[in-house]
Parts: structure tokens; C-alpha cells; sequence
């Protein structure tokens, strides 16, 4: 950054589970203004958020593309995995740096809520301190799923967990028992590793699939009724509210 220059800063966008109405008010002013737009996908995908924002993109605005450099292809647990994606952050890091170096704003899109999950944090972590963040909750996931399914999920002093379905085994049926109702995400190949925990758990019973919430493809179903992989953009829920009301 050059003497006398004030830096840019950097707003990290919630853009939503899917449907373009979702969006709030604020994350789409900040989008049509933003002269710097970035944003995750895969390497052979637009990226959802992107597909999100759809026009509304200033045509003069600079794109930053950010392809993850593996998804599944690497399990979590392999030492690699963080390595690899450390430098991908880093890089992503350093891209939006120069932009606000220069005293340009950045918009940083991420479905959902950035914090709940997103891929946003790891560059927010390593540039909060030396530029101006402004963060922009989103509607979760989970919210969509639930709205999209019609199913009230806590009530009272129920208490809601929210769990990945990277966890192993063991650990899915722990955090099952002590919860009155779930949220289970991050299914794809974990979908039968969590059958078993919520069967384990007597809960598979009431365990509602939801996949592609609030977009033109979504579909909800009792989990029993579920067959076939399920995607990136899938998750399941298991309603509390058991108690008088």
C-alpha cells in the first residue's frame, strides 16, 4: 500500500441457501456496488454463490474465481488436506490483499451464513487484522431446509445440535443421544454412516431429507423414503418439539 493511500475493505457477503429472494437487502446493495467480486467454487463449476448472485454483478466489476484445489477427493484426516488447503487460502488471501492495497473494496461471496461452515472465514482469518471487514449474516442451510420442509424444529428449552456427518461413527450416535433435535450436514458419502447413528439412536424414524433447499430442484422426504446419493447440498434434520406445547 502506498503512502497516503486508505485501504480497501473487505465485505464478506451471506448470499443465502439458493433461492436469489433470499438475499438480504444489505448483502445485495454491497454486491451491485463492489468493484472487486470473489468468490469459492469447484474447478468445474460456476460456484453456488456465484450462480446466486446471477446478474446482478456490476458488468465493470473485476471477478476473482477461487477453485478449491480438491473437494472429497482428499479425507480431512489426511495430513495433506489442511497443508494443501492452507496454501489455496493463503493464495486466496494474498489475491484479495491486492486488491485492497490499493484502496479497492472487495466483495467476498459465500452460500449461507460466511461463519456457519463457509469457506469465507479462512480468508477473513487472515486478513482481519490488517484491513476493514464487514461481515453480512445470510439465511443458513438449515433454515432454508427446515422452511422448505415445513417441519418447527425446537421449542421450549429444546436443545438444537448441529453435526457433521464427517464424524465417525461413534461419534455421530454420541452427539445424537444428547441432543433433543439435529441438524446432520456435510452428508454425500457419509449418508449410510448416518442412517446407522440415527438408527442406533432411535431417531431414524423421524429424520427428514432435505436436498437443494429453496432452489427450483428441492425435494424433501422422510429419510426412510430416500434412496439414491445424496448431494453436496443436502441435509438432514431431526425435529424436537416432543414435549407439551
Amino acid at each position: 500500500m502506498t503512502q497516503g493511500t486508505q485501504a480497501g475493505r473487505l465485505s464478506i457477503l451471506g448470499m443465502g441457501p439458493g433461492d436469489p429472494e433470499l438475499m438480504t437487502i444489505k448483502a445485495a446493495r454491497l454486491l451491485r456496488e463492489s468493484p472487486v467480486i470473489a468468490w469459492f467454487c469447484r474447478h468445474d463449476r460456476p460456484g453456488h454463490a456465484r450462480e446466486i448472485a446471477g446478474d446482478q454483478l456490476p458488468r465493470t466489476a473485476t471477478t476473482l474465481r477461487f477453485a478449491y484445489p480438491f473437494t472429497t477427493e482428499i479425507a480431512v484426516s489426511d495430513p495433506a488436506y489442511l497443508v494443501r488447503m492452507a496454501t489455496f487460502y493463503d493464495d486466496c488471501a494474498r489475491q484479495v490483499a491486492d486488491h485492497l492495497e490499493t484502496g479497492t473494496d472487495v466483495a467476498l461471496l459465500c452460500e449461507g451464513d460466511p461463519f456457519l461452515f463457509g469457506s469465507a472465514m479462512y480468508v477473513f482469518d487472515r486478513l482481519h487484522e490488517r484491513f476493514e471487514c464487514a461481515i453480512v449474516p445470510g439465511i443458513t442451510a438449515m433454515s432454508g431446509c427446515w422452511s422448505a420442509a415445513q417441519r418447527p424444529m425446537v421449542h421450549g428449552d429444546d436443545v438444537l445440535c448441529v453435526i457433521p456427518g464427517t464424524l465417525d461413527e461413534a461419534a455421530l450416535i454420541q452427539w445424537l443421544e444428547h441432543a433433543n433435535a439435529a441438524v446432520i450436514m456435510k452428508l454425500g458419502r457419509n449418508l449410510e454412516k448416518v442412517r446407522r447413528a440415527l438408527r442406533a439412536t432411535g431417531r431414524e424414524a423421524r429424520a427428514i431429507y432435505v436436498e437443494r433447499a429453496t432452489q427450483p430442484q428441492q425435494r424433501s422426504m422422510k429419510l426412510a423414503d430416500m434412496t439414491g446419493p445424496a448431494p453436496y447440498f443436502s441435509i438432514i434434520l431431526v425435529p424436537g418439539r416432543e414435549g407439551a406445547r
